[in-house]
């Protein structure tokens, strides 16, 4: 059974009011979305409002909008997005996660810097923040990643990930996919903003869509990420002579 098994807005503001209630996910989400009990994916275009409802969820749930775990009891810290305060988490009567985590990829950089502050401070240092025995500072972008999702992440937790992807090679990214696998095995429930068809292709998960049209849920197959991963894998040289042909040509 999921931490989390649904998200609905209440209360929406005339979407006059702007951004990011004049966005049709936004709007979308007044008919709820369904979690899955292990992995939910929301995809969907730069700019969709993917990343909008993961951050507000996070929010909404008491975590760091920096990347963190949470700071504060929700409802009673401020909220940090707009959207935040009119979501509705419908929760599984008397369960609650052990752990939890959410990522911001543009924000890693920050969350390291604090991870070292905290070592570095008689009060506070013990070894933990040190990911794998290093400093997330002195390994590579995508080496801190995988040494946050293998030494911070645990089992009976909630974890909101946006874009794990961005520092992984297609290899990590692979890596990454069998740790998610054995989390969601030891009760652990995820919801992952992403763009990686080799991520996406994790078999036990909902994947939703997110467009102009609002939110639907989708297959692999149907998304944009794999339909154009898989025509240019299927002829690389024929979509670069497309995208790269002069014009008069």
């Amino acid at each position: 059974m999921p931490f989390l098994q649904r998200i609905s807005l209440d209360g929406l503001p005339d979407p006059e009011v702007g951004h990011p209630f004049n966005l049709h996910a936004v709007t979308a989400l007044r008919h709820g979305l369904d979690l899955h009990p292990k992995v939910t994916f929301l995809v969907g275009e730069n700019g969709a409002g993917k990343s909008t409802i993961l951050e507000a969820l996070a929010d909404k749930w008491g975590f760091s909008m920096k990347s963190g775990n949470r700071v504060g009891q929700p409802g009673i810290r401020p909220y940090e997005t707009a959207l935040a305060p009119h979501l509705t988490l419908t929760r599984a009567p008397g369960l609650r996660p052990m752990d939890g985590f959410f990522l911001r990829a543009e924000s890693f950089y920050n969350f390291a810097t604090e991870m070292d502050e905290l070592e570095n401070d008689p009060w506070t240092a013990n070894g933990y923040f040190n990911y794998g025995g290093r400093s997330l500072h002195e390994q590579s972008h995508g080496e801190s990643f995988m040494a946050l999702f293998l030494n911070r992440l645990d089992g009976h937790g909630l974890f909101l990930l946006d874009e794990p992807e961005a520092a992984l090679s297609p290899n990590r990214q692979l890596s990454f996919v069998v740790r998610m696998h054995d989390l969601a095995r030891d009760y652990s429930q995820f919801v992952i903003a992403t763009h990686s068809p080799l991520i996406l292709a994790y078999p036990d998960a909902f994947i939703y869509r997110i467009d102009e049209s609002g939110i639907e849920r989708v297959e692999l197959r149907d998304t944009d990420h794999y339909r154009m991963t898989k025509r240019f894998l299927d002829d690389p040289e024929a979509m670069m002579k497309h995208l790269l042909a002069d014009e008069e040509e």
